[in-house]
């Protein structure tokens, strides 16, 4: 009996989906709950998976198709078993041929079993190129193959280059010989970039900056870290500290947690903040929801909940709907001090950076600290400069005196 695969119902915040890949080929064994294909939309890369166990029987569009919700995509025969290859039958005695006048061109070795992961767009260039992944060196994290390890394989890089002979001098290249690609933009990234411009073009953003001691923070974390872990199983990080600073902020500034909707504003009585990740498709923001009602363990395991999906492409399309806040972490890759935009229709973001140690006078004295520049970038026609200052100077006096929020003050 033929099962029809479709494309899961979609939300209506997203009309259709693209085809990024096939995991499993006509006439492969698939079983229940196994991957099929990936479809990447807007927002997310979501998997389907087999309904039964079977073989594939058909596949009605191929990478780089368009196709709807609910739209049938693959066929699966139940209950088959992939077909197993022949035997190859003995060959007969017979005379060696002559040597021909010009030797054929070598078969393509066989593709190894031992396929490493790619993205849809490494998929994408080692199937037009018959590129064998598995023989390709991976520059990657975790050595992972990326797109750009397969385009230079193509051209017979990724490998160790021969040392050059003595008497030949390397050549110049020429202008235009140097290799350059042109790729179209997946999905999700041209979704980031529509809306950034969104932001650019219908916001009227402001960034005001601080800076903040985190030498009470420090403190708490490396006096109560192992009891900390110990407890709730989980790590004590610093970005618990400035998701629930800024819930606490967001109760006394409401504005900074409001949002447009045409003439309208529309202030949220509950704190849902957005969590930045980046991942190798791009930037996404899954939400933390009523952050106002969470511990430090919960906003802890909620973030490294997200992580784990985001990074592995387990994200839901409701993990991302919603927020009316958004932080970002440049610090984690070394940005000193950035402008973060906004995300809409949210009306605010708060950047983070790196922690340095910088001398500062406390008490008289030039002590080192460990200090953060922290960013908030705001719509100025909803939120005016004096409350965004505010609300940042409000962030900093709770991270300087984390006893504070602890207590709700």
């Amino acid at each position: 009996m033929s099962t029809e695969v479709k494309v899961p119902v979609l939300p209506e915040s997203v009309s259709d989906a693209t085809i990024a890949g096939w995991h499993k080929k006509v006439g492969d064994a698939v079983k229940r709950d196994e991957n099929l294909v990936d479809l990447e939309t807007d927002k997310v890369v979501l998997e389907v998976p087999s309904p039964v166990d079977g073989v594939l029987k058909s596949i009605a569009h191929e990478v780089g198709d368009v196709v709807n919700g609910e739209q049938v995509i693959a066929t699966i025969e139940e209950g088959a078993t992939a077909a197993t290859p022949a035997k190859p039958q003995p060959k007969a005695d017979k005379a060696e041929p002559a040597a021909p006048t010009s030797a054929p061109a070598a078969a393509p070795a066989a593709a190894s079993t031992n396929q490493p992961e790619l993205s849809p767009a490494g998929r994408r260039v080692a199937t037009e190129e018959h590129i064998d992944a598995s023989k390709v060196s991976g520059t990657g994290r975790d050595g992972r193959v990326t797109k750009e390890d397969l385009v230079n394989y193509s051209k017979g890089g990724n490998a160790p280059a021969a040392a050059p002979t003595p008497s030949a001098p390397a050549a110049r290249p020429t202008p235009g010989s140097r290799p350059e690609e042109r790729v179209p933009m997946t999905r999700m990234r041209a979704r980031i970039a529509e809306r950034l411009m969104q932001s650019k073009n219908s916001i009227a953003m402001l960034t005001s900056f601080n800076e903040v001691n985190l030498s009470e923070v420090v403190k708490m974390r490396k006096s109560l870290g192992e009891a900390f872990q110990k407890q709730h199983g989980i790590k004590l990080g610093f970005m618990s500290f400035f998701v629930k600073a800024a819930a606490e902020a967001l109760k006394r500034y409401p504005f900074v947690n409001a949002s447009v909707d045409g003439n309208d504003v529309i202030y949220h009585g509950y704190q849902d903040i957005s969590i930045a990740v980046a991942t190798e498709r791009g930037l996404v923001t899954p939400v933390l929801r009523d952050v106002q009602d969470m511990s430090f363990a919960e906003v802890e395991q909620g973030i490294a909940d997200y992580a784990t999906k985001a990074r592995s492409n387990k994200l839901s399309l409701d993990d991302l709907q919603g927020g009316t806040f958004t932080i970002t972490n440049g610090g984690t890759f070394g940005s000193l001090l950035s402008t973060p935009i906004v995300n809409p229709p949210q009306s605010a973001i708060l950047g983070m950076h790196t922690i340095k140690e910088r001398a500062i006078v406390e008490n008289g004295q030039v002590i080192a600290a460990p200090m953060m520049y922290i960013a908030l970038s705001y719509d100025h026609r909803i939120i005016d400069g004096k409350d965004a200052v505010l609300f940042l100077v409000d962030i900093k006096n709770q991270l300087e005196n984390p006893q504070r929020m602890l207590l709700g003050l």
